[in-house]
């Protein structure tokens, strides 16, 4: 029986995340979602159980309402960023998720390591 694409994209999400919790024990972790019109992006501490910042596309100030495009990454990027300064926090593990790191994963990343997060 064939897996779907959703089953696949799961079984990649959970090896991911295991593998960088096993490295980066006590980081804390840039978790990013990615649908087909937003990007969202959480600073999380799980040992806590809390997010210290968060940032997405659905933010009326940032402009990009309803845009998923590599633009809004990179703002999204330089968002979490200044957030993460703000909250104190300079380094995080970067959790893509099941999402390859290419395109909007990769700018969001990028920008957030122009800002000074160390990821």
């Amino acid at each position: 029986m064939a897996n779907s694409k959703r089953t696949l994209f799961l079984k990649r999400r959970l090896r991911v995340r295991n593998k960088l919790r096993k490295v980066n024990a006590d980081r804390l972790r840039l978790s990013v979602h990615r649908s087909n019109k937003n990007l969202f992006v959480q600073l999380i501490d799980d040992r806590a159980g809390k997010t210290l910042a968060a940032a997405s596309t659905l933010e009326k100030d940032l402009g990009f309402v309803g845009k998923n495009n590599i633009e809004a990454a990179t703002k999204v990027g330089s968002v979490i960023a200044e957030r993460a300064k703000a909250a104190g926090v300079s380094e995080a593990y970067f959790d893509r998720g099941g999402f390859l790191f290419h395109g909007k994963v990769k700018a969001l990343a990028d920008a957030a390591r122009e800002g000074g997060l160390k990821i």
